[in-house]
């Protein structure tokens, strides 16, 4: 069968976006591997097999691309070829014969305790909008373990000041409800108090936080007020917007906050993403054993 190459790629993407739900990062990252997938058959699916797709991976190995990369690369395969065949473009769905590629899980690196108090210490401020706003998203990051997507998407309205909770909506369009503290509440006051309206133009919508020219603020600029941040506490691990969140779940954990309770608040689909937690808590312990236990 003679396929256009752009009309299988342009329904491919059309199926993640409106039917998978997919994140656009995780769109993009989709879309080049079977870009470079149809590469390497030249266009053709005719005669696609496991042996093919295997031999493409191995190509891809050899080639010296990390375990996440041939993990999320084998999960992609299986997800387009599953697809083709549905659409009647493959007699059979090779990909299922495709094993499932596991990355090796890394612990995160995140802030102890004191270390995130001194991250969210607020340095003396003249009340400029800008610190205003940095001071509410590193609270909010900190106090909901949101992702940095989650934070950027985030309008006025999502904001509940009497409940104290933020309605975010997360992986594959799922909303859910994020409690928060006094302090968080405190820096929002604030900052749309007397920082949002200074920034606010025509086209800056309901978006809640915003950047210097009144648009919604983009992902790049949290990353930068992040790291900033962080760089100013000795001692502290480099990290951005995704640490403060592993932090906060750790720090839940570490507090008696169950498993169950903080997967839900950060919104993982499965309760294996959230048990990594427990991981990075029994490390830190070790390593304080290790250090204060004279017979260690």
């Amino acid at each position: 069968m003679d396929l256009d190459v752009g009309e299988v790629l342009s329904a491919f993407e059309a199926h993640l976006r409106f039917e998978r739900n997919m994140s656009p990062h995780t769109v993009r990252a989709y879309m080049g591997d079977v870009t470079a997938l149809l590469g390497y058959l030249d266009g053709h699916l005719d005669g696609v097999d496991v042996t093919t797709l295997r031999g493409w991976l191995a190509e891809q190995h050899d080639a010296g691309k990390a375990r996440a990369t041939l993990a999320r690369r084998t999960a992609c395969i299986r997800t387009f070829t599953a697809f083709c065949h549905r659409q009647g473009w493959l007699p059979n769905d090779p990909g299922l014969l495709l094993g499932t590629a596991k990355a090796p899980r890394r612990l995160p690196s995140v802030l102890d305790q004191e270390q995130a108090r001194e991250v969210l210490d607020a340095p003396p401020s003249e009340g400029e909008p800008r610190d205003l706003r940095d001071q509410a998203l590193l609270e909010l990051l900190y106090a909901t373990g949101i992702r940095v997507s989650e934070l950027c998407g985030l309008d006025v309205d999502d904001v509940d000041r009497d409940r104290r909770v933020v309605r975010v909506l997360g992986k594959g369009r799922k909303e859910r409800s994020v409690p928060f503290g006094g302090p968080a509440l405190r820096a929002l006051d604030r900052w749309c108090v007397h920082g949002r309206p200074l920034w606010v133009r025509g086209g800056s919508g309901p978006a809640l936080f915003l950047g210097v020219r009144g648009g919604r603020i983009d992902a790049g600029t949290v990353r930068r007020v992040v790291h900033a941040r962080v760089r100013q506490v000795e001692g502290a691990p480099d990290m951005g917007p995704h640490g403060l969140r592993h932090s906060a779940a750790t720090h839940l954990l570490e507090g008696g906050a169950d498993l169950r309770s903080v997967q839900e608040l950060l919104g993982h689909a499965s309760l294996n993403s959230t048990q990594i937690y427990t991981h990075v808590s029994i490390e830190r312990l070790r390593s304080a054993y290790r250090q204060a236990h004279p017979r260690a």
